[in-house]
């Protein structure tokens, strides 16, 4: 039996270098956006309105732990029993593809940006009834300023940037 398991190890390495990581093939592994600079994270705050601009990012961090077991925030995050958050920023509501909103949130007519994030992460229900988060909602500003400013810089998302002026 022992002579059997020895003679089983070369072929499990020589099948674990095919795998995905290995040389000898597999499906092309997506690349990781490169790190945003402290200058680009930097800007990505300072690109909010008052107050979220001066928002706490470790607080922010710390505070958005509780919404991790719904949502994740990284670009190529799945969406689990929320949608990825990763681009939420200027996106309309409702239209993360492949992600099952609810009717009323399908339907919804706004863009999401730091004021309406505010007023959902408040009180989800009360700001649009009908929708299917079950988070009760963050009553302190402080955190909720915290927690978008910690989602804007994040998330990674950048505006698109303006055309240069003809000349």
């Amino acid at each position: 039996m022992r002579h059997l398991t020895l003679a089983a190890v070369p072929l499990v390495l020589t099948l674990t270098a095919c795998g995905p990581n290995g040389d000898q093939g597999g499906a092309p592994q997506s690349k990781a956006p490169p790190a945003l600079t402290e200058t680009e994270r930097a800007d990505l705050l300072a690109a909010l309105p008052a107050p979220y601009n001066t928002g706490d990012l470790d607080n922010g961090r710390r505070v958005f732990a509780r919404c991790r077991a719904c949502h994740t925030i990284g670009r190529d995050g799945p969406d689990m029993a929320g949608p990825n958050l990763y681009g939420v920023f200027g996106r309309k509501a409702g239209e993360r593809p492949r992600y099952n909103y609810s009717n009323t949130l399908r339907t919804a007519d706004f863009v999401w940006d730091a004021q309406a994030l505010d007023r959902w992460l408040q009180n989800p229900r009360g700001f649009l009834p009908g929708n299917k988060m079950t988070f009760a909602g963050l009553p302190d500003a402080k955190d909720r300023r915290d927690v978008i400013a910690f989602l804007k810089v994040e998330t990674g998302y950048r505006p698109a940037a303006s055309t240069p002026p003809a000349s």
